[in-house]
């Protein structure tokens, strides 16, 4: 007689083996190889746009540096055509929104789509784990379009150099510190681009919805952008102070300006009262100044030696350019420590709350 085999009963304190790193690595780039491709492709876009135009730029502003004598009509000429090369891009705003992008059509979806979709619970039942699958889809990612940015970062920074360069030939004045071309220059540009991708990681997590995770990442990375462009990147390190002077040496960040009389603020208590006085008292105080007949304005040194001698002072806090460095690693590393606990965030939170 033959009886039917009885199968073995597993090990009730056997564990299964997790699933090695490397093949979960594969299923990262077997899922979000699409997100990388566009990432890759955007960039890779927008670097040989650069590339181009920026020889020409680059150009131009050799041939107006080195032209000799530089107030005749041929040097004045090659002046004005680098100052109106590619004025919409001369102020960095534009690009500003790369990072943007990036986090919110390549970070949010990470999580969102499968959350949304309800394919995640089969991923967590193949030896992932929650954490681990987490860990295994954002850290690679990050990494990448990290290092993406870094290089075409690399590139802005080359792009920008006759504008910082420039300053006597630029018809646009800012300084290598102030919004727009900071965040584009040196190191900054990875690191906003991986705070925007931790932020769109976490949208998606909590809302667990692509389209609306999309739109708060742009909200948050927009909010984030200005409070540090506007309260923080200010205060990095101490602004220095000049007294009397409208314009600060070099291409200094002005920070704030104000006049002061016996040690208080003048002009009702204005803490950042502006170079010009209001007009009332400038009528008051210096009536004989007269606008300037070329440009129909008051000139700003002679208002203020005029209020001087009246024992006003107007005082200039001011970052110097010299800073820039500087700051680049500040906020560099503020942006990195912040992205770092995002992510640990969205893996904990993964882990402990029910989804």
């Amino acid at each position: 007689m033959t009886a039917p085999t009885v199968p073995a009963r597993p090990d009730p304190g056997a564990r299964l083996r997790p699933v090695p790193w490397r093949r979960m690595a594969w299923v990262t780039w077997r899922q979000h190889q699409l997100a990388l491709i566009w990432v890759t492709g955007l960039l890779g876009a927008l670097a040989l746009w650069l590339w181009a135009i920026g020889l020409q730029l680059h150009r131009a502003y050799a041939a107006a540096v080195t032209c000799h004598p530089a107030a005749s009509i041929a040097c004045s000429d090659l002046v004005f055509g680098f100052n109106s090369r590619d004025t919409f891009l001369s102020n960095g705003y534009v690009l500003q929104a790369i990072p943007a992008l990036i986090g919110a059509f390549a970070g949010a979806p990470v999580l969102a789509r499968e959350l949304e979709t309800g394919t995640f619970r089969y991923a967590w039942t193949q030896g992932f784990g929650r954490w681990r699958w987490t860990l295994a889809k954002l850290v690679p990612l990050a990494v990448v379009v990290t290092a993406a940015a870094g290089a075409f970062g690399v590139l802005l920074s080359w792009y920008y150099q006759p504008y910082v360069a420039s300053q006597n030939l630029s018809l646009t004045e800012w300084s290598p510190l102030s919004g727009g071309l900071f965040d584009l220059r040196g190191v900054v540009f990875a690191a906003w681009t991986l705070a925007a991708f931790a932020i769109g990681s976490l949208a998606g997590l909590l809302i667990r919805r692509v389209v609306p995770a999309i739109v708060a990442t742009l909200a948050a990375y927009a909010a984030l952008a200005v409070a540090a462009g506007l309260y923080l990147r200010p205060h990095y390190l101490r602004p220095l102070v000049i007294r009397n002077l409208i314009n600060p040496p070099g291409s200094a960040w002005v920070v704030g300006q104000w006049w002061t009389m016996g040690g208080r603020f003048a002009f009702a208590g204005d803490r950042d009262a502006g170079g010009m006085p209001p007009m009332n008292y400038l009528q008051q105080v210096c009536p004989h100044i007269a606008p300037a007949a070329a440009t129909g304005k008051l000139s700003p040194t002679a208002v203020v030696q005029c209020f001087s001698r009246h024992g006003y002072t107007l005082l200039t806090s001011y970052q110097p350019s010299s800073r820039f460095w500087p700051f680049q690693w500040i906020e560099s590393g503020w942006l990195v420590a912040l992205s770092a606990l995002l992510i640990a965030t969205t893996a904990w939170l993964v882990r402990r709350r029910a989804i």
